[in-house]
């Protein structure tokens, strides 16, 4: 298995407890996080060296990051796995995928590539290098059905581990915060190459924020000791140190749980804020380079899950140059304000949270059971729930 980030190391970490309730010896080896570790998996090397997005920053991390896909592609060819599994990370999985499958290894890809959104031609490239697709999102069966790639609609494991109810109060209790404070979560994201470029706005949107807001307490939840770091040093870069700030170490669920608005950047962290039925600010920057190749090849209006799979803009997004604090810190707190409008966000996000509420780890483990026992060519996918 290879996941690289920390979306991918949750993903992952239930698809492995999954299959080890129906296989119990099963060995997990490749590239994995944390979550995974604690599973039982066997990390080669961290996920954190696959974390980087954008033109730009890859190419900076270029040659380790081939030689690390160089280095597994020759462990897995000397001692040919059951089957292997792709955790996102398309542009370093799909590669290994091609290689894996034209040996006859199993290439199970879990979480499909954007192709709705930009870079459709990809899916010439899935056809060659996939056994079977696992997709998250409904609309995706299609795409792959009409192109012949064996494919399962699995719903999104996020919807299943976050409760349709989240009980705001006892947040608040676990995290020391008044029931009646304003408080707003900040996710500037999961990645280093995110921080670079993120941790200072987000930290000048939360300063505006607390000018209009001055009782506002804010929550940032950070994934990896290098993100809570990279933070740390742009509040002290930016003499922010005074502002009312609570790093958490992970718990993301409960801080934008217990908060009223989250400033988020663009990524599955999106989909976790919608799950929760949080009114958000959607928000990212990367390298102008990276920026401007991005924006030409992308079909859709939308980058946030929630208002790509709403199909319009339910809540508002704000890129690259138009992301700036004064923007940021204006949407959102009108947003928090606009108690109509919330309960509007709200209600959508709800009929979302039950779409994508399949019991999907479980239904992954279903589709890649038949790869791990022979029994491929009679296995049928389970039913979808209603």
């Amino acid at each position: 298995m290879v996941a690289g980030e920390a979306s991918g190391d949750l993903l992952a970490s239930h698809l492995i407890a999954a299959i080890r309730r129906r296989l119990p010896e099963t060995d997990f080896y490749g590239i994995g996080g944390p979550k995974m570790q604690a599973a039982g998996f066997d990390a080669r090397y961290p996920a954190e060296k696959l974390a980087v997005r954008g033109y730009a920053e890859v190419l900076r991390h270029y040659r380790e990051i081939t030689a690390i896909r160089r280095s597994l592609l020759d462990d897995l060819l000397d001692e040919p796995p059951r089957a292997f599994i792709g955790v996102d990370a398309p542009d370093f999985n799909l590669h290994l995928e091609m290689r894996l499958k034209a040996r006859g290894i199993p290439a199970i890809h879990y979480v499909s590539p954007s192709i709705w959104a930009w870079r459709g031609g990809r899916i010439r490239g899935i056809a060659r290098s996939v056994t079977h697709m696992l997709a998250l999102f409904p609309f995706e069966e299609e795409i792959y059905r009409s192109r012949n790639i064996p494919v399962s609609y699995v719903g999104h494991p996020l919807a299943d581990v976050i409760p349709p109810e989240t009980n705001r109060a006892a947040l608040r209790d676990k995290l020391g915060l008044a029931q009646d404070q304003l408080v707003f979560a900040l996710l500037p994201g999961s990645r280093q190459s995110e921080l670079q470029y993120m941790a200072d706005t987000f930290i000048e949107t939360a300063r505006r924020l607390h000018q209009r807001f001055p009782q506002a307490r804010f929550l940032v939840p950070l994934a990896t000791r290098e993100t809570r770091d990279l933070f740390e040093q742009a509040l002290y870069r930016l003499a922010a140190e005074e502002l009312p700030v609570t790093r958490l170490f992970g718990h993301a669920h409960d801080a934008m749980g217990a908060a009223d608005g989250v400033l988020v950047a663009s990524g599955t962290a999106t989909l976790e804020a919608a799950l929760l039925n949080k009114p958000m600010v959607i928000a990212y920057r990367m390298s102008s380079w990276s920026w401007r190749l991005m924006r030409r090849m992308k079909y859709q209006p939308w980058v946030g899950l929630p208002n790509i799979l709403s199909g319009r803009f339910v809540v508002p997004e704000f890129l690259q140059d138009e992301a700036t604090p004064d923007n940021l810190a204006q949407a959102l707190g009108n947003l928090v304000e606009d108690t109509e409008t919330c309960r509007r966000i709200a209600a959508t996000f709800a009929g979302l949270h039950v779409q994508l509420r399949q019991n999907s780890a479980e239904r992954a483990a279903e589709a890649i059971l038949p790869y791990l026992t022979d029994k491929a060519a009679t296995w049928t996918p389970a039913p979808q729930a209603a």
